[in-house]
């Protein structure tokens, strides 16, 4: 009675353990689950109980006691030979399919190929090793195998973060037979993925460039001032093209009007200046300001390639990271794209002299300077217009101001009460504040864009082929 009692404490503890997550007291040697944990101590407290009415009424029921403790054994014997239909973790493998490189908040295939070679069915569930920062969907898969056999699953994945990151097991939890048992087999299926900015807007764009929908995305045609010379390609005569640009040789060859596109005669230079301090650090649809800039950095040199200029980039914070001297051609893409993909937003204080400094000595050749920050403060606002303001005349200097929509949503408030008119308050102020500062360089010489971050991309692609047409540079 003593080892019957007992065993039914310990089965006790375990199942309640097992039942609500009480690591702490799961004996890990024995990895039952809640299952068989409750036979157990089912089968235990029968066994406790007719011990214990044996014990007052007498020895009638000797063979039903020794029946349940019979019980027990069977219930031992069969969780024993079930723990040897657990398959070998070398029938296992497993490869996986997807794409190295992928885009920051774009989703992302993957194929998950398992194979099992056991000479048994299996039931299992397939979950892969996800880095934290990505977001999948569905995160697990419930799977049956046929013995000798594999299958294949997919899902999606969402990377929220840039830089790289290596996926190196997919993670199997298998059934046995009669569901008694559960084990962790981990698969070894390594991959290396690179998250760079958002790439497939570039696909985006060049499709909509080549069937003039570019409005779609925000750009705008710009009227040119003047003519340039130089022939770019023909396409499809539209509303605002200039009559005398028609193509008739080509029109009459494709019995549709047909006009000739013409491109500027002289390449030019784009500078971005990227600031990657603590100023850079809010988020704005679910991505840091940085991200923003990264996005609208590589469209507009995108853009800017095709016509044939020359993009360089400085990043800083309280030093310069890298630098990617302004050449030409699309090879440019890949080093604007390795220079950015691992750099991230610094808790620091953004350091505009060495950055000014940088630019002034390896960058002599007037240029298109497009400095990406956030101002919050006078400090700060006061050191932006005044090397900005140094570059008048030699460059042609572009602040690109990002705004923080909490504050337009605090100063739009309607009817504001109690801390609520204090806070449209204390917002509107900055907001007149940060217009002053804005004006203040435009006066200067300095062109200014304030916008939204999640606008950014189309607005400083529109202000630079109004550059181009209005031929400031």
């Amino acid at each position: 009675m003593s080892v019957t009692g007992v065993v039914g404490i310990f089965a006790l503890i375990q199942f309640i353990a097992v039942s609500t997550g009480w690591t702490r007291f799961e004996l890990k040697l024995l990895p039952f689950s809640a299952r068989i944990w409750s036979g157990i101590f089912g089968a235990a407290a029968l066994a406790m109980c007719m011990l214990l009415i044996i014990a007052t009424v007498g020895n009638s029921l000797t063979m039903v006691a020794w029946l349940l403790v019979a019980l027990n054994f069977v219930i031992v014997v069969v969780a024993a030979v079930d723990l040897g239909s657990l398959p070998n973790s070398k029938h296992f493998s497993a490869e996986r399919e997807t794409s190295r490189i992928a885009s920051l908040l774009k989703k992302q295939r993957v194929v998950l190929t398992i194979t099992y070679k056991g000479p048994l069915s299996v039931h299992l569930t397939a979950k892969d090793d996800i880095p934290q920062q990505f977001q999948a969907a569905p995160e697990q898969f419930e799977v049956d195998l046929e013995p000798r056999s594999r299958t294949t699953v997919h899902y999606e994945m969402e990377p929220t973060q840039r830089g790289s990151f290596s996926m190196d097991t997919v993670f199997l939890k298998v059934d046995s037979r009669l569901r008694f048992w559960k084990k962790i087999i981990k698969v070894p299926a390594h991959v290396a993925i690179s998250v760079y900015p958002d790439m497939k807007q570039l696909a985006e764009y060049a499709l909509l460039a080549r069937t003039n929908r570019l409005s779609l995305v925000g750009v705008r045609r710009t009227r040119k001032v003047g003519q340039d010379h130089d022939f770019e390609r023909l396409r499809d005569y539209t509303r605002d093209d200039n009559y005398k640009h028609i193509d008739w040789r080509s029109t009459a060859r494709r019995r549709r009007l047909t006009v000739r596109e013409f491109q500027t005669s002289q390449s030019q230079r784009i500078i971005f200046m990227i600031d990657c301090g603590r100023m850079m650090t809010n988020e704005a649809d679910g991505i840091s300001l940085l991200d923003h800039a990264f996005n609208a950095m590589l469209m507009l040199s995108y853009v800017a390639l095709r016509q044939g200029d020359s993009v360089g980039a400085i990043l800083f914070s309280d030093r310069v990271h890298k630098f990617v001297p302004p050449k030409a051609g699309a090879s440019q893409m890949n080093h604007l794209l390795h220079a950015s993909y691992d750099q991230f937003p610094n808790f620091v204080e953004s350091r505009y002299d060495e950055a000014f400094m940088h630019l002034r000595t390896n960058c002599r050749k007037r240029s298109l300077v497009v400095l990406i920050t956030n101002v919050i403060d006078e400090v700060n606002s006061h050191q932006i217009e005044q090397y900005l303001t140094t570059l008048v005349g030699r460059h042609l200097p572009l602040g690109v101001l990002l705004r923080d929509q909490r504050l337009f949503d605090a100063a739009e408030t309607e009817k504001p009460y109690g801390s609520n008119l204090f806070r449209a308050a204390a917002a509107a102020e900055i907001l007149t504040w940060r217009h002053h500062v804005l004006t203040d360089m435009s006066h200067k010489g300095v062109l200014a864009l304030d916008v939204f971050p999640e606008d950014l991309t189309a607005n400083l692609v529109n202000q630079y082929l109004e550059i181009k047409a209005r031929h400031l540079l």
